[in-house]
């Protein structure tokens, strides 16, 4: 193990460490955005990546067979808020925005999208209303995602109070339109059933061929691509499971194989995972 890098706590994360290491070029390193790359922030607008993710990232990318940001926001604004495009060395950086049914590639600098799920304009139409009837919590906010939209109560004067007593009626306004509830940090998006970051991580490590995985995330949007990492290792394809830690969220660090205190350690690493790459 490279005495740099922080070291894996489970025997499946050194693996999947070494075995990236050992072939980089058949190595795919997926990550999470908000939290993950830049930090949570009040305003979902404002958010940025850290200012050496994108140099850090650059060092790495040249050297992997790729790195892929999977996140809900549009890919579009991903890419913007990273500051992903026209940069060298990350002409082979992917973006796969709304949990993968939008994708940016860099070495085209166009975003591909499926068609949107009717049920998204519905509820966009329908939640203001709904809000005001089911708790008008001082603070809390709509985003439009597109074709996903979400809740935040992080604004909100108690923001834990707000998201537990609008979970469950939000639930039942997205299986009335077809459309799932998924949970965050202080947020609460509905969007279409099917599509989340395992499955848009498990199909991008089998497009490329990887022979080995990384998966960094923070909340509970980034469960299911854990799920996947899990199912490729128990399939043969060794993975490394990272948390950006937070005390909000502590599902991903109970399953994580290495755990950094958030996005600027999340850049440390990678930079140093870089020059581990260069001098193997």
């Amino acid at each position: 193990m490279v005495s740099s890098l922080p070291h894996p706590t489970t025997s499946a994360g050194r693996d999947g460490l070494a075995a990236l290491l050992a072939r980089p070029d058949k190595a795919v390193v997926a990550l999470d955005f908000d939290g993950t790359l830049a930090e949570i922030v009040p305003d979902p607008e404002q958010a940025r990546a850290h200012p050496g993710a994108v140099p850090a990232l650059a060092a790495l990318a040249p050297r992997i067979a790729s790195v892929a940001v999977i996140t809900g926001r549009p890919a579009g604004v991903a890419v913007r808020y990273g500051g992903f495009a026209g940069v060298p060395g990350l002409e082979h950086l992917v973006v796969l925005g709304h949990y993968g049914a939008e994708r940016w590639d860099a070495v085209t600098g166009t975003v591909r999208a499926a068609a949107p799920h009717p049920g998204v304009a519905a509820v966009r139409a329908e939640l203001p209303g709904y809000l005001d009837r089911n708790g008008a919590w001082p603070g809390t906010w709509i985003e439009e995602k597109g074709r996903a939209v979400a809740v935040h109560t992080r604004r909100s004067t108690d923001p834990q109070a707000a998201f537990e007593a609008l979970e469950g009626p939000l639930g039942d306004l997205a299986t009335r339109h077809g459309l799932v509830l998924e949970p965050g940090r202080m947020v609460l998006e509905l969007r279409p059933p099917g599509v989340d970051k395992g499955v848009a991580l498990a199909e991008y490590v089998r497009e490329v061929g990887a022979g080995s995985v990384l998966f960094a995330g923070d909340d509970l949007g980034d469960l299911p691509a854990f799920a996947a990492v899990e199912k490729l290792r128990s399939d043969g394809t060794p993975g490394l499971l990272v948390c950006s830690g937070s005390a909000e969220v502590t599902e991903l660090a109970e399953r994580a194989d290495l755990s950094v205190p958030g996005p600027a350690a999340v850049v440390e690493f990678l930079a140093g995972l870089a020059k581990a790459v260069e001098e193997a």
